[in-house]
């Protein structure tokens, strides 16, 4: 009787934890290296949590998004935000350059990473927008 109730009060707890897990979108326009890298962070240990995440790179920010792009390593990560958000793809999340960047940064579709997607305004606007979404600016 006893295993039961443990049981069951642990499959209460993934439920409940389930039930809390968030639809966050991390919008980062800052060029600082630390800035960028600390977002990564943070949304790797959101994916890790459960939580849904969408990343959306705009201005300098959409640089981590280049093939090419190689980054100042970071500690204690030993990592650069453009490979933290490799790892936060891997999880998971979704990626995608603001409108603007490719067409201004003399970039292509070509240019961008394996699951980096330009953004559509209005399903971004719509998606900003949703009632049960956190959006946090970097």
């Amino acid at each position: 009787m006893k295993k039961k109730l443990i049981a069951a009060t642990l499959a209460f707890g993934a439920f409940a934890a389930h039930a809390d897990n968030s639809n966050v979108t991390l919008i980062v326009n800052s060029d600082s290296t630390m800035t960028q890298g600390m977002t990564m962070v943070l949304a790797n240990k959101m994916l890790e949590q459960g939580d849904s995440v969408n990343i959306l790179l705009c201005d300098k920010a959409g640089d981590l998004a280049l093939k090419a792009n190689s980054g100042k390593t970071l500690k204690p990560a030993n990592a650069t935000p453009g490979q933290m958000m490799d790892g936060a793809i891997k999880k998971g999340a979704k990626v995608f350059v603001c409108a603007l960047y490719l067409p201004n940064s003399g970039n292509t579709p070509d240019s961008l990473k394996d699951n980096v997607k330009p953004a559509k305004p209005d399903e971004m606007a719509k998606q900003l927008m949703e009632p049960n979404r956190k959006v946090i600016s970097f």
